[in-house]
């Protein structure tokens, strides 16, 4: 009897010095101290806070732009009296009427992000580490639409407008093919500049912050703690992890 509690014993010991070889203390070693987590949080609401400021000004603007220009020649239509100029501010009308359509459509309409991060709740470290989870998802989406807007797609819409000014001011209005090119060469100048004013700062932001603290697409990085406890019991023994 003695012999076989020893071995009993000895079969315990064992397992516990494997158990403690395969799985090591794995409490909070990711753990975010909460004074990074606010530091976190503070670089991207100045960033959406930006953002939102660069693209209210943007949209508005070419709202704007567009809108008075699509009035602009519809006046000038209305009132000329020789044909090519009431062709022409016709065309340029449509083309700018189209401005304002895509104002509408564009990725990068203003949003509301920064006031939904401000409404969120950070009194505790759980409230914080949840917001900044927020925070790093939201400031995510306004890189993508950034990057989405400059994309090729765009370019080749703007540009097949731009061509299709140009062969009716070439072939529909019958002008020579150097006016169709003009038409197309100006336009052209007026939306790939619209594009390149587009602001970038919650891309290059989104770049850095991930650069500065190391994050991985996924968002916020730690693990929660983890304990684990062997429990004996009448016949065997058992593991027990607690969150």
């Amino acid at each position: 009897m003695k012999k076989k509690t020893n071995r009993c014993a000895f079969g315990i010991l064992l397992f516990l010095i494997i158990f403690n070889s395969y799985f090591p203390p794995l409490c909070a070693q990711n753990e975010i101290p909460d004074s990074v987590i606010n530091e976190r949080l503070q670089y991207i609401k100045k960033t959406l806070k930006q953002d939102q400021i660069n693209t209210r000004r943007w949209w508005y603007g070419w709202l704007g732009s567009y809108s008075a220009a699509t009035i602009g020649q519809s006046a000038v239509y209305l009132t000329s009296n020789d044909k090519s100029m009431r062709q022409d501010m016709a065309l340029g009308a449509a083309t700018t009427l189209l401005g304002v359509a895509g104002q509408f459509i564009t990725p990068l309409i203003p949003g509301n992000e920064p006031e939904k991060l401000n409404s969120l709740p950070t009194g505790t470290s759980a409230e914080q580490k949840v917001s900044l989870a927020i925070a790093e998802e939201l400031l995510k989406e306004c890189a993508f639409r950034e990057k989405l807007a400059r994309s090729w797609k765009n370019h080749a819409t703007c540009s097949a407008v731009n061509l299709g000014g140009g062969l009716i001011t070439w072939l529909g209005f019958h002008r020579t093919v150097w006016d169709g090119i003009g038409y197309f060469a100006l336009n052209s100048v007026i939306t790939e500049t619209q594009i390149w004013t587009q602001p970038t700062l919650a891309k290059r932001n989104y770049k850095n912050y991930r650069q500065k603290y190391q994050e991985s697409a996924e968002g916020l990085s730690y693990v929660p703690n983890v304990s684990w406890y062997l429990e004996a019991y009448p016949g065997g023994l058992g593991i027990k992890a607690v969150f």
